[in-house]
């Protein structure tokens, strides 16, 4: 039975371990780039440019949104973060399958690492909605005092559902190019881009069942709409986060001891 001095121990030791690869990836990731760090701030607001004039001028859903842009680039961003996050904890074992062969490491380290390097990421890209909200002169509100909450919402969420894809991958390979078709379908499914008042009625009652658009509907509220979601979406919003995050863990747990053999 693990000692509490044990336990303190063995969290240290993976969160030094956690950290060093996520200052690894971020070294990675920006490597070899002009713009290095900047380019987590251009990405977003020229997503948003081009996005804002083909859905103002050509498909005409600019006009039913106040403040079109920062529409589009706070319900971007959240998705990038869950899109991401996901897309690299799937991978994140077979990836590590060289060190997890030759140490004895706690294999759950790697897809939550891959979560915390997008959070990183996320927080970096957050300097580009504050230039939107100068340049529209949005004023922010005390309500985006509640960021950290939805980000506890996003991380769980992220995290249940990174650590069942990076399980299935190990023993489903086709999981990795499945995925990518899901994060496609998700993203049309989801009020990007678009108004949901827009959806006939039975696609707005299916939205409900979708958890991203409750998280972009929670960051659209705090930072554009000065309004803090009542405790009913609170309860949504966690609820969701929590049931994932422990369908997750436990499909890893029940499966991790045979990594080894499919890796």
């Amino acid at each position: 039975m693990m000692t509490q001095a044990s336990a303190i121990s063995e969290f240290k030791r993976n969160w030094f371990t956690i950290s060093s690869l996520v200052s690894k990836d971020f070294k990675l990731k920006y490597r070899r780039s002009i713009l290095g760090v900047l380019w987590s701030v251009l990405n977003p607001l020229l997503m948003m440019c081009v996005l804002a004039v083909v859905f103002s001028n050509v498909l005409k859903f600019g006009g039913d949104v106040e403040n079109f842009p920062m529409y589009l680039i706070l319900g971007n961003i959240l998705f990038a973060l869950m899109a991401d996050s996901t897309s690299g904890a799937m991978g994140s074992i077979l990836e590590s399958a060289p060190l997890i062969k030759k140490i004895r490491v706690s294999k759950m380290i790697f897809p939550l690492e891959k979560v915390l390097f997008q959070l990183v990421n996320f927080a970096i890209s957050l300097i580009a909605v504050v230039i939107v909200m100068l340049v529209f002169r949005i004023p922010p509100t005390v309500n985006l005092l509640a960021l950290p909450i939805l980000l506890i919402f996003m991380m769980l969420f992220c995290a249940g559902l990174g650590m069942l894809l990076s399980a299935l991958a190990v023993f489903f390979r086709d999981v990795c190019h499945l995925w990518g078709v899901v994060i496609t379908a998700w993203t049309y499914a989801t009020p990007l881009f678009y108004p949901i008042n827009m959806l006939p009625d039975w696609m707005q009652s299916a939205e409900t069942f979708n958890p991203m658009y409750h998280y972009v509907t929670y960051f659209r509220d705090i930072a554009m709409y000065n309004m803090l979601p009542g405790l009913k979406e609170q309860f949504i919003c966690l609820g969701m986060a929590l049931a994932t995050f422990a369908i997750g863990f436990a499909v890893f747990k029940a499966t991790e001891k045979k990594f080894i053999l499919y890796v």
